[in-house]
């Protein structure tokens, strides 16, 4: 818990650090480990940055939070509650000139069979349907600790995470193929910060996380960075 609070109070700084600088703030995904939106009852916790990014919405900054693979079940809540906007899927955005396609990254390329089914299992209506009529005192605990065995499984097998940049580079490079126009492609998904060139002024960009190298990317009209929060 002190480790979540910290990592929350930390994530809080860096918006207040850019609220005076900032004209949109794109969120790639698993910003939540586990988020599941019931009619009448609000999950416990986030509630400084939830209380942030409705700050920075009321003031005029434009938020978008693309869905990730651990907080695919945000609803209607959060868009009415702060104002930003989600989406499902890949956006394309044309920011100073340049053409950015924006994704979380778990759903492009070439994905193995029990990954898809899955996600097209955690996305079906009727499952969600059917996971809501069960009590939360048994799906919370349940979610997290599926989703700490995620990610632990992947600590200790050490090659996924290259895997998966390994085909976010050819989904890019396949996708900029037909789409030339497109200058950056942003991903989140994997914990590796990375950032190459995939064809001529074009590059692929992959964002880190914010458990351990507390990465970000920043977009202005004399390019795009990369950098570490470091307070």
């Amino acid at each position: 818990m002190a480790d979540s609070r910290e990592s929350e109070l930390r994530i809080v700084r860096f918006l207040d650090s850019i609220k005076d600088k900032a004209d949109a703030i794109y969120l790639l995904g698993d910003i939540l480990d586990y988020w599941y939106e019931y009619r009448y009852v609000v999950p416990r916790g986030y509630v400084r940055f939830f209380g942030k990014l409705a700050e920075l919405s009321d003031s005029g900054i434009k938020i978008v939070w693309l869905k990730g693979n651990h907080d695919i079940w945000i609803f209607d809540y959060l868009p009415k509650e702060l104002g930003i906007e989600v989406r499902d899927g890949t956006l394309i955005e044309e920011i100073y000139g340049k053409k950015i396609f924006l994704n979380h990254g778990d759903g492009v390329g070439k994905l193995a069979p029990s990954f898809r089914f899955i996600r097209s299992l955690f996305r079906s209506r009727f499952c969600q349907w059917l996971f809501e009529g069960i009590h939360p005192r048994w799906t919370v605990p349940f979610a997290y600790n599926w989703s700490a065995h995620s990610r632990k499984g992947g600590e200790e097998r050490g090659i996924p995470d290259e895997n998966l940049l390994k085909n976010l580079r050819e989904f890019a490079v396949g996708y900029h193929r037909e789409h030339p126009d497109i200058d950056y492609f942003i991903f989140g998904h994997i914990h590796i910060l990375s950032r190459e060139e995939i064809a001529d002024g074009c590059e692929m960009i992959v964002l880190g996380e914010w458990i351990r190298t507390f990465s970000y990317a920043r977009l202005s009209p004399e390019g795009l960075e990369l950098s570490l929060y470091l307070l």
